[in-house]
């Protein structure tokens, strides 16, 4: 597993846990406002890389101090050993956070199928018709349909995440996507915040403020279990 960095312990990434964070390089998407991109540009990260030799040893020193694992990126799911790697995880007795684009239905299908992940969080970066726009890549919708309908069906507590840039992401914006996850368990709407990104004119844009975080907020909530912004 080709890892950019870590954070050695979180109170708030993995709901319910005292996790540990563990980024991958190198991502499918190029979201203008991604906040990861030496994370996302392989050989550009600023962190050390790490090896699996030390991530594992952390790991079991770790044991029964920390509740979980969280392997976010770039995009894990570009990586062919991930299965590999979060069934090491499990077997030191970790629960597993996976954060995902959702652009490999066929992987997020066979860690369900090998119940090697405990909680899924999983970016919906825009209404389906506008996602090549706001991913930077050019996709087919259905790939994060299906990916999105796994997760709601697989009986696993999950999340969808949405991370509002102003530019990008008319107030109406959120009901469309809200209405494509109708009936979601969760929906967590993210507030943009400028300060480093891939596209480097986004960092003077201006993000949404909390007043108007929760009227967006309220937008979706008719159509989802629980909608909430951070």
């Amino acid at each position: 597993m080709k890892l950019g960095g870590w954070q050695r312990c979180s109170l708030i990434d993995f709901p319910g846990k005292i996790s540990a964070i563990l980024f991958t390089e190198g991502c499918s998407f190029r979201c203008p406002f991604c906040h990861n991109p030496g994370l996302v540009l392989p050989g550009q990260s600023k962190q050390a890389t790490l090896s699996e030799k030390q991530v594992f040893e952390f790991l079991q020193r770790r044991q029964g101090k920390l509740d979980g694992v969280v392997v976010s990126g770039g995009e894990p799911t570009i990586h062919a050993d991930l299965p590999e790697f979060l069934r090491k995880i499990k077997d030191l007795g970790f629960a597993v956070k996976l954060d995902t684009n959702g652009d490999r239905p066929d992987i997020v299908e066979r860690l369900l199928s090998e119940n090697l992940v405990d909680y899924w969080a999983m970016d919906r970066k825009a209404s389906l018709p506008r996602y090549s726009q706001v991913s930077g890549i050019d996709l087919k919708p259905q790939t994060i349909e299906a990916s999105s309908s796994l997760i709601m069906n697989s009986g696993l507590p999950y999340e969808f995440r949405t991370t509002l840039v102003r530019e990008l992401h008319p107030p109406e914006e959120v009901g469309l996507i809200a209405e494509e996850i109708k009936g979601a368990d969760r929906y967590v709407l993210q507030q943009f915040r400028p300060l480093i990104t891939l596209d480097p004119k986004l960092q003077s844009a201006s993000p949404y403020n909390d007043e108007e975080m929760e009227q967006l907020c309220k937008r979706a909530r008719p159509l989802v279990k629980e909608c909430l912004w951070r």
